[in-house]
């Protein structure tokens, strides 16, 4: 009998040694990374989801802009990380699919380096002009930068980014031939075309649509299958006869390789959930953003898939960052 008891006992032990080291996770703050200034648009989505998704983890979670070569200093940051769910990426397009393309010299390959967790957030770009030029229909916007080609200017939050690259796109398929002016983050980029620096600028609803009851710009166009609930009178790329050469940009997700995948799940379902709250979605509606949630595979396998469409268009594009 005494020696059934001790088996037991032995057993029970061993199971316990034998239990993961991250069964309590999180046991400890969590630091997400996000790699461009405050205030663009996957910042002012995680930060509306704080509250909700500290309260569901049970641990304070702090956000560090740590800005630079379009995302890559934070994101070198993250994969340096130790991979115990305490270190996270919230990254744009650019810090998936793009930069590896795009940059001559890049420690790291995002596809490979990283886990990713889930997509928070698509941001349909929209069109927006400043109120000076002569347009307030995307045709007679194509009409008046093909009459004036090579004497428009299009921003973008830098070199290499989303909206760079798709306003290459779409001035090469006007025939405009608009001139790029980088700037450093995407709130800059909107004060330049309100000062009309920039006559075009491709960009989220959330970051320039504010602006439009002063009547310094106007939006002209949504890239996006359906109305933007922000933007009801504002046509879609398709109504308004666009070509299909704008890609919009996304929020993402993701923790350092390594990182175990029970924390990877946790931490997507977690974001799905609040996610799907009806104030958070009300909150996306108003700001022109899409919910995400997908899970971890099905976010890998759209990563993969979107990164060979945009080497096709940075190797198109010609477009190098030193």
């Amino acid at each position: 009998m005494k020696t059934d008891v001790a088996l037991k006992v032995l057993a029970l032990l061993s199971m316990m040694n034998v239990a993961p080291a991250h069964a309590v996770w999180p046991e400890a703050p969590i630091r997400i990374v996000v790699p461009y200034p405050a205030g663009a648009a996957g910042d002012l989505a995680i930060r509306q989801m704080l509250p909700r998704l500290q309260a569901r983890l049970g641990q304070p979670i702090v956000i560090d802009n740590k800005a630079g070569a379009v995302g890559n200093i934070g994101t070198s940051e993250v994969v340096r990380a130790k991979p115990d769910g305490y270190t996270l990426l919230l990254g744009a397009t650019n810090n998936f699919v793009i930069n590896q393309y795009i940059y001559k010299t890049i420690e790291f390959d995002p596809l490979q380096a990283l886990m990713p967790i889930t997509k928070l957030v698509d941001v349909p770009s929209v069109l927006f002009v400043n109120s000076s030029v002569p347009a307030v229909t995307y045709k007679e916007f194509a009409a008046h930068a093909k009459t004036n080609a090579g004497k428009l200017n299009f921003g973008s939050p830098g070199s290499g980014t989303t909206p760079h690259l798709s306003g290459y796109a779409l001035s090469n398929a006007i025939g405009a031939e608009m001139t790029h002016v980088p700037y450093k983050g995407a709130q800059p980029g909107v004060t330049g075309l309100l000062g009309n620096e920039v006559q075009m600028f491709l960009v989220g609803y959330s970051v320039a649509g504010p602006q439009i009851p002063t009547g310094r710009l106007r939006a002209l166009t949504v890239f996006s299958p359906t109305r933007l609930k922000a933007l009801p009178g504002t046509p879609t790329a398709e109504e308004a006869g666009a070509p299909n050469v704008v890609l919009s940009n996304w929020w993402g997700m993701a923790a350092p390789k390594g990182t175990d995948p029970a924390i990877i799940k946790r931490l997507a379902d977690e974001v799905k959930t609040v996610l799907g709250e009806p104030s958070m979605q009300q909150y996306l509606s108003l700001q022109g953003f899409v919910a995400g949630g997908e899970s971890s595979a099905d976010f890998s396998r759209q990563l993969n898939q979107e990164a060979t469409v945009w080497r096709d268009i940075v190797k198109k594009s010609g477009a190098t960052v030193d």
